[in-house]
């Protein structure tokens, strides 16, 4: 399988992959057949996607002191803005059980190889960059209402949130910043992950056919984009443990919806094998104007 290495398309113009339209049913039907990817990959699923809930433990803890508290509920949600990079390697698996080929979970880390990797590692940077962002602008969110006072405990903090006007303010201006950051996450990303995965596309190009697929089914990726977060919220309780099921399943789940939005590429045509060099003599005419036939050359 090719790559394109870059996160640029060719120098000549690419032509971004045609999208379907596709409805709820297909969202059922691509969760069923991650669910059924699960289930017959639990253990290389469950050794990849235990990445996501450690890393969200740590952060949780790295955070958990007085003078960042602040921040402990904009990386929990914002740690999903990154999730589609967690999940490569169960798209990887999906792509290889659909094959048939090996599904050891040491294919899972195939990409690290792979010429693909460059295109998907500059996306995953640009997921990154807007997850740094994000909590800047949470932080940022929080200095406009607090100011730079340091909360004197856990208590003092979640009531000053929770039973102030300004903590009310603050909570529905950061959840509606929050959300864009979603919002935009997930189009540049929903199938990018996935077609660099499978085609010969640079990362640029991946996320402009996402955002075109995401344009293509605005109601049907928004419920798609509802079931993440509320499987994400649902797995993280308590302390993430759910996510390491929630993650593989969404993410094998993805595999099989990219399939069903992105047209397949028509594979190349073989070339046909050269015909052999035929003699024709006078003495053939006119019996070879209507069976081709003639003599062969030895």
């Amino acid at each position: 399988m090719a790559y394109q290495d870059s996160i640029h398309a060719s120098a000549e113009p690419q032509r971004l992959p045609r999208v379907r339209a596709i409805g709820p049913r297909d969202l059922v039907d691509a969760l069923a057949k991650g669910f059924d990817d699960f289930a017959a990959m639990p253990t290389h699923a469950l050794f990849v996607s235990l990445i996501y809930p450690i890393a969200g433990l740590i952060i949780a803890i790295a955070v958990s002191g007085t003078n960042l508290l602040w921040l402990i509920y904009p990386m929990a949600t914002g740690f999903a803005l990154i999730g589609p990079v967690a999940a490569v390697g169960l798209y990887e698996l999906s792509r290889r059980r659909e094959q048939g080929l090996d599904t050891s979970w040491s294919h899972a880390f195939d990409l690290l190889q792979a010429k693909s990797f460059r295109s998907i590692a500059a996306l995953g940077l640009v997921l990154l960059l807007l997850f740094g962002t994000w909590i800047a602008t949470a932080q940022t969110i929080y200095w406009a209402y607090f100011g730079y006072a340091v909360p004197e405990s856990v208590d003092g903090f979640v009531r000053q949130v929770l039973t102030t006007d300004a903590g009310h303010r603050m909570i529905l201006v950061g959840n509606a910043v929050g959300f864009l950051f979603a919002v935009v996450a997930f189009a540049i990303s929903v199938v990018a992950f996935p077609l660099l995965l499978d085609r010969r596309i640079g990362a640029a190009a991946a996320a402009a056919t996402s955002i075109k697929a995401v344009a293509r089914n605005p109601l049907t990726m928004a419920l798609w984009g509802l079931i993440i977060a509320v499987a994400l919220l649902l797995g993280s309780l308590p302390f993430f443990v759910g996510l390491a099921v929630v993650v593989p399943v969404l993410g094998h789940a993805t595999w099989h919806l990219y399939r069903k939005v992105v047209v397949p590429d028509r594979a190349p045509r073989e070339a046909e094998p050269p015909r052999p060099t035929e003699e024709r003599y006078a003495a053939d005419f006119p019996s070879v104007l209507f069976t081709g036939w003639g003599r062969r050359r030895p």
